[in-house]
């Protein structure tokens, strides 16, 4: 795709996203879950099971505050920082009118997302009366945007900038969707989900498109210099250092004696995650390259071979 074939998603945008259509989520009073046990390990490990499984509530409802805390740091640091440069046409790499139109669709997207995540944080520490511990103040992409961006030439930081957040903006969504899918949730949580869904879908498509727009007007030489970029932007990008920092500050806050503590930490501490090529958002990164036609080049291909199937 060249930046004159380029088509808007504008009347979409005003029939479907979720700011035009949706209802406020307000939080249940009912026995399900806030935050599904299968995204947060340790309420599920052995020793949480057996010495403290009454303090389930408090460590899932601390997960869902960080989860929320994540959103609107990706939002409206990490998206909306890229989305409105290109909306303003401030972006280094220049786009059409009907980019720019779409980009600032997504900063209006993303911004509602943060809005709608912070409403329901407040919404359950008033029901639950349980407020957050200290939340993390980054996110992975926090880190692996601007490494990746300093080891690029001036010329090429904006372009590696572009591809990075278009990476994030194409991994999570099988993710979120598994989260609107599960029955243990309360509805309310489920709807959060869907709703973000719906509108991901079309910036996951937005992103791809304008990657791949920047990817065919780059010179051989530029496209091989990114793709040498790439391994060391996803191996800060897919790690779960920040997670593991939260659980172990989480495990701080647990009312309970300091053996149990003391085990939980260990447990946390050899749980261990390795990013291999079948990991799901190993496969919607991949997807993503896919899509955008960069991993039709070689050099692309050449990077990535580890995290190819």
């Amino acid at each position: 795709m060249n930046a004159h074939e380029y088509q808007s998603f504008a009347e979409v945008w005003e029939r479907r996203a979720t700011i035009r259509t949706r209802p406020r989520r307000t939080v249940e009073d009912d026995e399900k879950l806030i935050y599904p046990t299968s995204r947060q390990p340790l309420v599920t490990s052995a020793v949480f099971m057996e010495k403290c499984p009454h303090l389930q509530e408090f460590a899932l409802v601390q997960s869902l505050y960080k989860f929320i805390n994540d959103v609107v740091i990706f939002e409206t640091e990490i998206v909306d920082k890229t989305a409105r440069s290109i909306a303003k046409d401030n972006f280094p790499i220049r786009f059409p009118f009907a980019c720019r139109y779409d980009a600032m669709t997504v900063v209006v997207d993303e911004d509602y997302h943060a809005l709608v995540a912070m409403d329901y944080l407040q919404q359950t520490i008033e029901l639950t009366g349980i407020s957050p511990i200290a939340l993390p103040q980054e996110i992975e992409l926090s880190r692996s945007i601007p490494k990746a961006m300093e080891m690029a030439p001036e010329h090429l930081k904006a372009a590696v900038e572009l591809i990075c957040v278009a990476v994030a903006e194409n991994t999570l969504t099988n993710d979120v969707a598994a989260f609107a899918r599960d029955d243990t949730v309360k509805e309310s949580v489920k709807g959060l989900m869907a709703d973000h869904l719906a509108d991901e879908g079309r910036h996951s498509s937005f992103w791809a498109r304008l990657t791949q727009i920047y990817w065919n007007s780059a010179s051989p030489e530029d496209r091989a210099t990114i793709a040498s970029i790439l391994p060391l932007f996803l191996s800060h990008y897919l790690t779960n250092d920040i997670q593991k920092s939260f659980d172990l500050a989480l495990i701080e806050q647990l009312d309970t004696t300091e053996q149990v503590k003391t085990a939980l930490r260990q447990e946390v501490e050899a749980m261990d995650f390795p990013i291999t090529a079948g990991h799901p958002l190993v496969g919607n990164i991949m997807r993503f390259f896919q899509t955008s036609t960069m991993l039709e080049d070689p050099v692309v291909k050449t990077a990535l071979a580890a995290y190819r199937l």
